[in-house]
């Protein structure tokens, strides 16, 4: 099938609560282009450098969100266009992303990524971790970013158990903290292998890239 094609399987088999990132990681503007074309206009990229290359080139209302880890040397490059990044694992990170925010006289948002998936490859804070952060007076004195939400990735496995756990958990978080801070809407989880189940567990966003643009080489 087709890029459209693909895409237009997967937007009929969930409803408009829920945003679907393609993830665009290593593909060429020409499909990038095809999925833009077939009405998709949020790609998320995890290398700064592909980043920043592809907002240069390609069309300026695409959305672009940072979904893989990010070095906070490298978030000046991509402050000034940015819509969301989600892969926020420490206070440091968000310091800097504040800082370049500022200087670009913008407000970015970001998700806070929690671990929890038992793999060590994968980043994070932990829940408590995250709560300290959210009370404490050095985060509130942050005025240019905003926290709207929350991102996990789930273990890399086929069993839906340990998925449901992992996907339940951040679920129950997710709703725990919104009761406190209204700006958090967001959860992202869920990938091309599991995102089905990251739906169910109450996931608005999910992060697509092989099932719209084929396996990656």
């Amino acid at each position: 099938m087709s890029i459209s094609e693909n895409l237009n399987k997967l937007y009929h088999s969930f409803d408009n609560s829920v945003k679907l990132v393609a993830v665009s990681k290593t593909k060429s503007n020409e499909q990038i282009m095809e999925a833009y074309q077939a009405g998709q206009k949020i790609f998320g990229e995890n290398k700064v450098q592909e980043l920043v290359t592809k907002y240069n080139s390609l069309p300026k209302d695409i959305e672009w969100h940072m979904i893989g880890h990010l070095q906070r040397n490298k978030v000046k490059y991509i402050a000034n266009f940015i819509k969301l990044i989600h892969s926020v694992d420490n206070f440091k990170l968000l310091k800097e992303i504040n800082q370049q925010a500022k200087k670009n006289n913008i407000t970015i948002d970001c998700l806070l990524q929690i671990k929890i998936a038992s793999e060590k490859t994968k980043f994070g804070l932990s829940k408590d971790h995250a709560k300290v952060m959210l009370e404490s007076e050095e985060f509130k004195s942050l005025k240019n970013i905003t926290i709207i939400g929350l991102m996990g990735m789930a273990s890399f496995t086929n069993n839906d158990e340990i998925l449901k756990n992992e996907f339940s958990s951040l679920n129950d978080f997710f709703n725990n903290l919104r009761l406190a801070y209204p700006n958090i809407t967001v959860l992202s989880m869920g990938m091309s292998y599991d995102h089905k189940l990251a739906i169910q567990y109450g996931s608005n966003m999910i992060r697509v890239g092989s099932l719209i643009f084929g396996e990656r080489n």
